[in-house]
């Protein structure tokens, strides 16, 4: 009896170990030492005074998280001389029983920070305000999963942190989720639901899909109709097959002041929106509310697409008026999203319209071309030449899917950045080869809207349930390029489309927990990455989804 109780306890012991070090995605070096620093008292954490910096802000997010989910109150204090890297906490005036000091030191990376957690104190290194951020995430990580969820917990009796000494910093540069809400649209609430959980992992670029033939979901103030008109369709559910259009009205748009209002909550989190604005495929219901300019055919009826697929109802790149359309929905944008990206898509897009247009022909064969897929790339060169045009804090730089390398992408020149999703490792070398950046987004396995598993409870989705949570961590992203190709890898990005999925709480059951696995892939040394080792850190996600009130897939959990 007394060695079935000492085996209890030292498995006991052993899970709270496991769980105290259950942190996604791993780190690059993580020493777990002895002791605890234990958050109770008047703790004081000590932050360098660094005039127009952030770091002030991603301090006082933390300390009123750690209030709201402990009860425990942290007092500020500053120190004024930012280089002090060897600073002592002693020299912090203050008086408190427990410190957190915060250092910074200029030559690490942007996002890279050391975390040294001890019985009597804590110290955070970095060099700018996202490192600090992803310390402090990780810190949160090392406490019971409410601290991350930001959500009380009575049933804590005892806050602290284990000792450790970690050394991090992100593989990649992009580390991306991208929600497609043309086909389906689920508000802003929604969308702050998934940023939290986005920045939990450390993922820091949010790819919004926002235009589709099935709903336009921007406002965009000089063409009004792109929402009075395209953001609505008279069915919910999409046809396919043998299910039909249901007929009920269904829609809806995001205002200018929403996106606004999203992209100041990302911008707390250290994420990033790259609007998409799909043109000129995927574009019919930006046709059918402007049919007399972007419409091949304008004698015809247009209509906001009922169905799934890809639409033959392309925008009419010949028509100067649609050329100039698309420029104007760029500066709108630019307006909205003070980031660095925008995507214009170029998937999928059909020329059989415009190989019947006159204006089309005729513009082909000015152009010295026979491919019609050189047009899609002389619509995008004129866009470039306007962005190239505008102010140096207006500019932005162009995202596109892979199939534009389909045409002459000479007139585009390097400066363009492919999204490799179809054939994605070979497309993502055949873009770095010409010397653009490239992500990787493969549509098997990172395609994190198809079903997870091959139960007949899973929802209605695409797949066969092969995409599991073992086999989207698998991917290797990068695998035997060579080493002179390497620098124009920017990353990697989960994608989700929304074909069959209704309801926020679908995308969040196929997104999770995948998308930890996607997020692991993009930050964690390669050499760093095991399956068996992040399903056992995974276990304690659950609790976290549960207090964060979103759904996920339960297949991998309880093992």
């Amino acid at each position: 009896m007394r060695k079935t109780l000492l085996l209890l306890c030292c498995m006991c012991i052993l899970a709270l170990q496991a769980q105290d070090l259950s942190l996604i995605p791993n780190p690059v070096s993580v020493t777990k030492n002895d002791g605890r620093f234990m958050l109770e008292g008047k703790v004081v954490i000590c932050c360098p005074k660094v005039k127009n910096s952030d770091i002030t802000n991603v301090v006082d997010k933390f300390v009123h998280e750690i209030k709201t989910a402990t009860g425990v109150k942290l007092k500020k204090s500053y120190y004024k001389n930012s280089k002090m890297l060897g600073l002592n906490v002693e020299k912090c005036p203050t008086k408190g029983d427990a410190h957190i000091t915060l250092k910074i030191d200029d030559t690490m990376g942007d996002e890279a920070y050391k975390l040294s957690v001890k019985e009597k104190r804590i110290d955070i290194t970095a060099a700018k305000p996202a490192g600090f951020f992803y310390a402090f995430q990780t810190l949160k990580q090392l406490m019971p999963r409410n601290v991350m969820a930001v959500t009380p917990d009575e049933t804590v009796k005892e806050w602290s942190i284990p000792a450790v000494d970690i050394v991090d910093e992100p593989r990649f540069a992009w580390r991306g989720f991208m929600l497609d809400e043309g086909r389906h649209f689920y508000g802003k609430e929604e969308i702050k639901k998934i940023l939290d959980v986005m920045a939990a992992y450390k993922m820091n670029r949010f790819h919004w899909h926002l235009t589709e033939d099935q709903g336009w979901r921007i406002e965009i103030k000089k063409y009004p109709k792109l929402t009075d008109v395209g953001a609505w369709r008279e069915s919910k559910v999409l046809g396919w097959g043998d299910v039909k259009p249901d007929g009920i009205h269904y829609g809806g748009y995001y205002t200018h002041k929403d996106a606004k209002e999203i992209v100041e909550y990302a911008k707390e989190r250290f994420i990033e929106i790259v609007p998409e604005i799909d043109i000129p495929g995927h574009s019919q219901a930006a046709v059918a509310a402007y049919p007399e300019f972007l419409a091949c055919d304008p004698e015809n009826e247009h209509s906001v697409w009922l169905w799934q697929g890809v639409s033959s109802d392309v925008i009419n790149v010949a028509n100067p008026k649609a050329v100039q359309f698309a420029k104007d929905v760029i500066d709108e944008l630019t307006n909205i999203f003070p980031f660095e990206y925008i995507h214009l898509g170029g998937d999928e897009c059909p020329t059989s319209k415009w190989e019947r247009n006159a204006d089309c022909q005729a513009l082909l064969s000015e152009i010295g071309s026979t491919n019609y897929r050189d047009l899609q790339i002389n619509f995008y060169k004129q866009i470039l030449e306007h962005i190239a045009e505008k102010p140096a804090d207006e500019q932005r730089n162009l995202i596109f899917w892979n199939e534009v390398l389909h045409g002459n992408t000479a007139p585009l020149g390097n400066n363009i950045t492919i999204m490799a999703w179809i054939g994605a490792d070979g497309a993502a070398k055949d873009a770095a080869t010409r010397g653009m950046n490239t992500i990787l987004s493969p549509q098997i396995p990172y395609y994190i809207n198809r079903k997870q598993s091959k139960l007949p409870t899973e929802p209605l989705s695409q797949g066969h349930g092969t995409e599991t949570v073992e086999a989207v961590y698998n991917y290797v992203p990068m695998k035997n390029v060579p080493e002179e190709l390497q620098s124009k890898y920017m990353g990697v990005q989960a994608n989700f489309w929304t074909e069959w999925v209704e309801t926020a709480d679908i995308v969040q059951y196929l997104m999770l927990p995948r998308l930890a696995a996607v997020a692991e892939a993009g930050w964690t040394p390669q050499n760093r990455r095991n399956y068996a080792d992040f399903e056992q850190r995974l276990q304690a996600e659950a609790d976290y989804y549960k207090l964060r009130g979103v759904n996920y897939g339960k297949h991998v959990f309880g093992k």
